[in-house]
């Protein structure tokens, strides 16, 4: 696995306390077209990384955090048009429909990307088993009319190329979505990575409860019992001594 270089990918523009959260608008339209366009981004905060080539547990940034990276799409065969989604785990796999990214700024609601939903799955297709790891897979279908900005303006052969860079780009949000199966998936992860398959032992701390909960009910019952003893003995003695006297 390669070696991630956050300084060079950006991962460390923003300060500490500052949270990269766009929205879905702003992801498409100030990002991923920015990048397709070869324009200034807003921030320097996206790296590239072909997503599909790594199980989403090995890719760089905090796992219990949402992560963005601007990705290639590989082809599953070189005369095909399908998506190679497969990692050295498991699968990504599509789920539900394409959503429409729409502009705010635009009349009529104009639809300036797509959202594609994507589920991981560990093992092989078709028989893989799902896991909680999520995708949201943004691609950009209109660059607009606003390609023609002044400070950047576009030649022929860039606007072909935009094309291009259009059907090759997307920006990729990946999560969990129990987050706190992130230490989980690591440890079982790492697990079979070194045991070669072995399971991690879950101790029955249940059983454990059971045993002192019954130890303590023993006590009480065995004191209960002293004091019982403890009574008649003191009922005895005082018995004894009113016959004598």
């Amino acid at each position: 696995m390669e070696t991630f270089n956050f300084v060079r990918d950006g991962m460390s523009g923003l300060p500490p306390g500052f949270r990269f959260q766009p929205t879905e608008e702003e992801l498409v339209f100030q990002y991923l077209k920015r990048k397709i366009l070869s324009w200034p981004l807003p921030a320097s905060v996206i790296p590239e990384v072909n997503v599909c080539k790594y199980d989403p547990w090995e890719l760089p940034g905090d796992m219990e955090q949402e992560r963005y990276f601007f990705s290639n799409k590989e082809a599953k065969y070189p005369n095909g048009n399908r998506v190679n989604r497969a990692s050295s785990s498991g699968y990504w796999k599509a789920t539900g429909l394409d959503k429409q990214i729409v502009s705010s700024s635009w009349k009529n609601n104009h639809v300036v990307g797509m959202k594609k939903t994507l589920v991981f799955y560990r093992g092989k297709a078709p028989h893989g088993s799902r896991t909680d790891w999520v995708m949201h897979e943004y691609r950009l279908v209109n660059l607009g009319v606003e390609t023609t900005d002044s400070n950047f303006p576009q030649t022929e052969n860039s606007a072909q190329n935009s094309s291009f860079q259009m059907d090759k780009w997307v920006v990729c949000r990946i999560f969990l979505k129990n987050k706190g199966t992130a230490t989980t998936e690591t440890i079982e992860t790492r697990t079979n990575d070194k045991v070669g398959g072995t399971q991690p032992i879950l101790l029955d701390f249940m059983g454990r409860d059971e045993i002192v909960f019954d130890s303590v009910s023993s006590a009480c019952s065995s004191s209960s019992s002293l004091a019982g003893i403890s009574s008649n003995e003191q009922d005895h003695e005082q018995s004894s001594s009113r016959n004598f006297f």
